[in-house]
């Protein structure tokens, strides 16, 4: 009763607190935070727990609890006010964003509307691979179907897919706001451009893949891509297949193109993974799907 009396008068602070927060999904982590940081101001009971002030909360502010499954388990999310998927599927894991299709829809480089939401959380820095890559090392790795995350979430009529990407430091990472989605955390318009040349599958294939590019060419910074490109540091010479979809688009300027011609091309490369059959491009020494 004495932790009820003691919210009430601190509900118009913590009340504003979160309303002046653009963050509008939260794990049970971070609510311990947020009690931990402002017990004090608050006048909170030293004994009051994430669940009894989540309790008060719900009770009498518009903190509301979001049920999810994750990997076949439920999970718990509190989200202030409603909140988008777009914005539930960023909240499942700390320092996660919106990434490959998803971020093409957001960047409005589809017209698809995703029912499939991808959430790139991104692996713990490694060490660089020192070995000299190969033609038979490209030559192996993509004529084998590309890698399939099996971590999937669900939340309402959509699917989540957890994906734990490469390491970058969150390069290219923003959060915007969006007419649909709140303000979710997403790749930028170049780095989401990359991510789908390296993953088409998570794009809806090499076709859906050229139409960004197509979309995205008034808007796209090409000097800004090929910086990520090189901050980046593929193993893998993806910046053939970005070359090739610029050229293959129509609407990018001579200009835009040479940025691209001018790095190195001393292997073949692929578009994709586990063609059956291809054509080649002597231009960016790339094979492609036949009648692509």
């Amino acid at each position: 009763m004495a932790n009820k009396s003691r919210f009430k008068i601190a509900k118009r602070d913590i009340i504003a607190l979160f309303e002046a927060r653009q963050q509008r999904v939260y794990r049970e982590r971070e609510l311990e935070q947020i009690i931990a940081v402002n017990r004090s101001a608050w006048r909170l009971a030293v004994g009051t727990g994430v669940q009894e002030f989540v309790e008060l909360m719900v009770e009498s502010t518009a903190l509301q609890v979001i049920k999810l499954h994750l990997n076949g388990l439920e999970k718990t999310l509190y989200s202030w006010g409603t909140a988008t998927v777009f914005e539930v599927a960023t909240g499942i894991l700390p320092r996660a964003y919106l990434s490959h299709y998803t971020a093409l829809y957001l960047h409005d480089l589809t017209e698809q509307i995703p029912k499939q939401l991808f959430v790139n959380q991104e692996q713990s820095l490694k060490a660089p691979v020192l070995v000299p890559l190969t033609q038979a090392d490209l030559d192996t790795s993509f004529t084998k179907p590309q890698r399939q995350s099996t971590s999937l979430g669900t939340y309402g009529d959509y699917t989540l897919v957890l994906l734990h990407g490469k390491h970058t430091g969150q390069l290219g990472v923003v959060t915007q706001p969006h007419f649909a989605a709140g303000h979710p955390t997403l790749t930028s318009l170049e780095r989401t451009l990359l991510d789908v040349t390296v993953r088409p599958d998570y794009a809806g294939g090499v076709h859906q893949v050229l139409e960004a590019y197509r979309r995205a060419a008034n808007r796209v910074s090409v000097n800004r891509l090929v910086g990520m490109l090189a901050k980046l540091a593929y193993r893998y010479p993806y910046h053939q297949a970005v070359g090739f979809y610029l050229e293959k688009a129509g609407n990018y300027k001579p200009a835009q193109l040479n940025l691209l011609r001018k790095l190195d091309r001393t292997l073949d490369f692929y578009l994709t993974h586990d063609m059956r059959t291809t054509a080649y491009s002597p231009e960016w020494q790339l094979y492609y799907p036949l009648g692509f």
